[in-house]
């Protein structure tokens, strides 16, 4: 029989051109543009008048400063650049000496300012410095470098993390009143856990001098890595079932940090008082997946329930169970479902006698085994999960969980990222003002020098 013809392959078409209504956006947008740079132009120039009215006072001596000289300076803006003369103010004596105009606008000459680098801080947190250039241009018109996009959300994000670490402490000092407890909750969950972050070989940032390039970075030693810490807190009642078995949480308030465990609980504590969510009679439900550093600094906490994961203590089990039974054996699966049954039931007692009945022969399986037991014995206390699941306590940490591949991974753990101390932190605090749906505060912090 004769092959059938084919046809050849057509090629996909392509309207002529964007439509109408595409032009007649991008049309409006070039023409008002350069209307609110001038209209913005024009309010800052009218700004500036009003402050030279009157002479700033020394805040050292209390006298009147001398105007020194006046000086043309520009910064750039959501718009464009903007240019005015700006007056500085000096008191000889002192040697003290200010630009009002500045202050007042709070913006620094040559630096983008305003809304500009708040939203080039957010492409920051969501994308790496060359995709947040790119998206700068195409969403907001702006042609900028990777490298001005990571010097503004390096800024800003020092100024989140300064801020966040000042409440930390404001918070810890007995002395500090928090936030008002008269509508505190009768239960907070609080899940913890941590993960590990790439970090750079070097100390400090490599510079080019002169035309020679720069000399391979050295290998990345094992163990070059730090622990980022996440919590997050949330309320039982504001639990939703989005489906049959599924439930998902309406709020949540993320806490993250590259540091120890003291500096996690202290963020934790902190972001409890600043929101009124712990008062003397709230109940601190804390899950963790065993860790000794977590169930030391529970104690914190005066009135608290400690849970462990239910899901960790499902792993234990299911690591004997393939040394006993064999990987992907039908028997492992049935046994390990009677454990998790037995568990929910709040039979934990009656599970551990019952593994101390075994007998295994093999040195692997009988240490495997003690192992099993050891980690259900020492946590017996924190494995009642039927009380908890009646009390709606909840026995999984899927919340932190889900937390770290949100604030870390999905951002700071791409392929080949390595990361300095400084830059992780400043990172990590916008992710959360964003996570935590408190960008607004970025408004009110003013952009800090960096290094």
């Amino acid at each position: 029989m004769p092959e059938a013809q084919t046809l050849p392959p057509v090629r996909p078409m392509l309207a002529e051109g964007p439509s109408q209504f595409l032009l007649l956006e991008r049309a409006v947008e070039d023409e008002y543009r350069p209307r609110m740079l001038q209209e913005l132009q024009r309010r800052v120039s009218d700004l500036a008048e009003t402050t030279r009215a009157t002479s700033p006072v020394c805040p050292r001596c209390g006298r009147l400063t001398v105007c020194q000289d006046v000086r043309s300076v520009s910064w750039w803006a959501r718009f464009g650049r903007l240019r005015v003369d700006v007056p500085r103010y000096r008191r000889p004596a002192c040697g003290w000496e200010c630009r009002p105009l500045l202050d007042l606008l709070g913006v620094e000459p040559g630096r983008i300012s305003g809304s500009l680098a708040r939203l080039l801080a957010l492409l920051a947190a969501v994308a790496p410095y060359p995709l947040a250039a790119r998206l700068a241009g195409l969403l907001l018109g702006v042609k900028i470098s990777p490298m001005g996009v990571w010097r503004v959300a390096q800024r800003l994000g020092q100024a989140a993390a300064s801020y966040r670490e000042a409440l930390s402490q404001y918070h810890a000092d007995s002395r500090s009143p928090g936030a008002p407890t008269d509508q505190a909750p009768a239960t907070v969950v609080l899940s913890v856990d941590g993960c590990s972050l790439g970090m750079q070989v070097r100390a400090r940032r490599r510079c080019q001098t002169g035309t020679e390039p720069l000399p391979p970075l050295p290998p990345v030693a094992e163990g070059q890595f730090r622990e980022v810490k996440t919590g997050v807190l949330l309320l039982p009642e504001e639990r939703v079932q989005t489906s049959p078995g599924r439930r998902s949480v309406v709020r949540r308030f993320l806490v993250s940090c590259l540091g120890d465990a003291d500096a996690i609980f202290h963020r934790l504590y902190a972001q409890l008082r600043e929101l009124g969510w712990l008062g003397s009679q709230t109940m601190v439900v804390i899950v963790g997946d065993g860790a000794e550093w977590i169930w030391k600094r529970a104690t914190w906490f005066i009135r608290r329930c400690e849970i462990l994961d239910f899901w960790h203590a499902m792993e234990y089990a299911w690591d004997f169970a393939r040394l006993r039974f064999g990987e992907g054996s039908t028997q492992a699966d049935q046994w390990v479902r009677q454990i998790g049954i037995d568990l929910k039931a709040g039979k934990v007692e009656q599970v551990i006698a019952r593994l101390k009945r075994l007998r295994p022969k093999s040195p692997p399986l009988r240490a495997s085994l003690d192992s099993l037991i050891h980690y259900y014995s020492e946590n017996a206390g924190r494995m009642r999960y039927d009380e908890y699941l009646r009390l709606g306590y909840g026995i999984g940490s899927g919340a932190v969980e889900s937390a770290h591949k949100q604030v870390v991974q999905a951002r700071l753990r791409r392929a080949g990222m390595r990361w300095s101390e400084a830059g992780a932190r400043r990172l990590l605090a916008l992710r959360l003002l964003l996570l935590n749906d408190n960008w607004a505060l970025l408004d009110r912090l003013a952009m800090v020098s960096v290094a």
